[in-house]
């Protein structure tokens, strides 16, 4: 009796007597019975968090019940039929929900599929970051190599101008020593041959009274003298201003 009133009194039951009452209602009433109560009790269903199946056994509960009490043939098609009626209109909110929950599933699906879409973006995006910061990574590389490479060949470029520069004034040294040899071996010529010339005047003033061919020989032999000085002065002139040649 205590289990009876337990069940009476909890939500489910509350709901079966409501559900009962309705539904002998909606059969008093007939075909101007409204559907809006059976409604009602549906979305209480839903509230209780029950499936078409348990309000499905309440339904049966409650018809076996009307039943019971009309008994008659035609009655019993009638309450049937009725019965009908208002349990498809009461699991109309549970059938909502289900509807509901395969459109939020549907609509999950999508927002998974979207998910995984974005997800191959990005894996793809990661890919082409990767690839770009090797790339650069690369190229950093290069430049590092290339600008220690640049002051290598700088390095060099200076140590070869700094030679060159030595050689240069090696060269100009040795220029200005060969000029200077020479302008001393020119000198030598010179002053040789103005010796010679100076004996040959002094040989002529000592023949000069005695000999008059001797005189005209000596004064052949300075002017042949003369003339092969002059000519060797030339040649070392022109040596001295062109040494290469």
């Amino acid at each position: 009796m205590k289990l009876n009133a337990i069940m009476k009194s909890s939500p489910l039951g509350l709901l079966s007597k409501n559900y009962l009452a309705a539904l002998q209602a909606h059969f008093d009433h007939g075909q101007k019975a409204s559907l809006e109560v059976a409604e009602n009790i549906g979305r209480e269903a839903v509230a209780m968090g029950m499936e078409t199946l348990d309000l499905a056994s309440v339904h049966h509960h409650a018809l076996a019940q009307l039943l019971t009490t009309d008994g008659g043939a035609d009655s019993c098609e009638n309450l049937t039929a009725c019965a009908a009626a208002f349990f498809t209109e009461a699991i109309t909110p549970i059938e909502e929900t289900h509807l509901s929950a395969l459109k939020a599933n549907a609509n999950l699906r999508q927002l998974h599929a979207a998910l995984d879409e974005r997800m191959l973006e990005l894996e793809e995006s990661n890919r082409e970051l990767k690839r770009q910061s090797a790339e650069r990574v690369m190229l950093e590389t290069s430049f590092r190599n290339s600008q220690q490479a640049t002051g290598q060949l700088l390095k060099e470029s200076r140590i070869l101008e700094k030679h060159l520069q030595v050689m240069a004034h090696q060269i100009l040294s040795a220029i200005e020593d060969e000029r200077h040899k020479m302008s001393l071996l020119l000198n030598d010529e010179i002053a040789q041959t103005l010796l010679g010339i100076n004996i040959r005047i002094l040989a002529l003033k000592t023949h000069i009274a005695s000999n008059h061919t001797e005189l005209a020989r000596e004064i052949a032999d300075t002017q042949r003298l003369v003339e092969d000085s002059t000519h060797r002065i030339s040649c070392l002139a022109h040596e001295f201003s062109h040494p290469h040649e």
